[in-house]
């Protein structure tokens, strides 16, 4: 694995980030949970409910298919969160009446209900979250890197603890990050984004500049958002065979076959995916 490349920053000027200041006030589900790990590493995941995930996958799959699909990718993200010493693992999930249906998934996670107008608002909310359970520093990941290596979020855990770092990013090809991590709120960072566009990760890290904030990244990785990705999963699963991650390869050697202009759907039995409901605002 590649070492994070350093972007210098001057110090945070004040009150750009809540250096030292205490966090909001905590929404946790289960207040008696306590922070026995120094870096809270929590996950961020929709339900999987049919239309209301990946549905910029559909086609080639069906709205049930792509839940199903959804719902591998969040249990291989816990599995792989598991793996990873020094961490307390967190699931941040929505919407906020989804827990029942996911805390039976995520065993020996802590949960937390997302809040916030976007998805900026949403991972500020969960950064100062995870640190005002106690812990020095809070990673924040999603679940679209199935492939991802565990030892990513190895070196995030260390980056994110280091004096000379402020901000961790992981850098996705498509111009996003599929990981932040932070051991101050900084609300400002997340402000004004353009999510879900190229220009994320860029405006990003322009931001942290401004703010003077020393920016570490990990090595750039890819997400499974468009059928384009899925053809890319599909391929790299199979000149690279194992078990991890293993949800994600059983949906893949079920579902998916190689058709005439890319990825196409297996003719197997269909199977219903975990969960129903009404489409969100915005698919992923």
């Amino acid at each position: 694995m590649s070492k994070a490349q350093l972007i210098a920053g001057s110090r945070p000027s004040a009150g750009a980030c809540l250096v030292g200041a205490a966090a909001p006030a905590a929404w946790h589900d289960d207040p008696m949970v306590l922070a026995d790990q120094p870096v809270g590493l929590a996950i961020m995941a929709k339900a999987p409910r049919a239309g209301a995930v990946k549905t910029r996958l559909c086609p080639p799959l069906r709205p049930p298919e792509a839940a199903e699909l959804a719902r591998c990718f969040l249990l291989d993200a816990v599995e792989r969160v598991g793996r990873v010493a020094g961490v307390r693992p967190v699931l941040a999930y929505a919407p906020v009446e989804a827990r029942g249906e996911l805390e039976g998934l995520v065993p020996g996670f802590a949960l937390l209900a997302q809040q916030g107008e976007d998805l900026g608002a949403r991972q500020a909310r969960v950064i100062a979250e995870v640190l005002a359970l106690g812990h020095e520093g809070a990673l924040v990941i999603g679940t679209d890197a199935p492939t991802l290596p565990r030892e990513c979020l190895d070196e995030a855990v260390s980056l994110v603890m280091a004096p000379d770092v402020d901000v961790v990013l992981g850098p996705t090809d498509d111009g996003g990050y599929y990981l932040i991590g932070l051991r101050a709120p900084c609300p400002a960072l997340f402000e004004d984004m353009p999510w879900s566009t190229t220009a994320v990760l860029s405006r990003t890290l322009d931001r942290a500049q401004h703010l003077g904030l020393r920016v570490a990244c990990l090595p750039s990785w890819f997400d499974v958002d468009t059928k384009a990705d899925l053809e890319r999963l599909a391929a790299e699963l199979a000149v690279n065979p194992g078990l991890l991650p293993r949800h994600t390869r059983e949906f893949i050697a079920r579902r998916i076959s190689p058709g005439p202009s890319g990825v196409d759907r297996a003719d197997h039995e269909h199977h219903p995916a975990h969960g129903r409901g009404a489409a969100a605002s915005r698919g992923d």
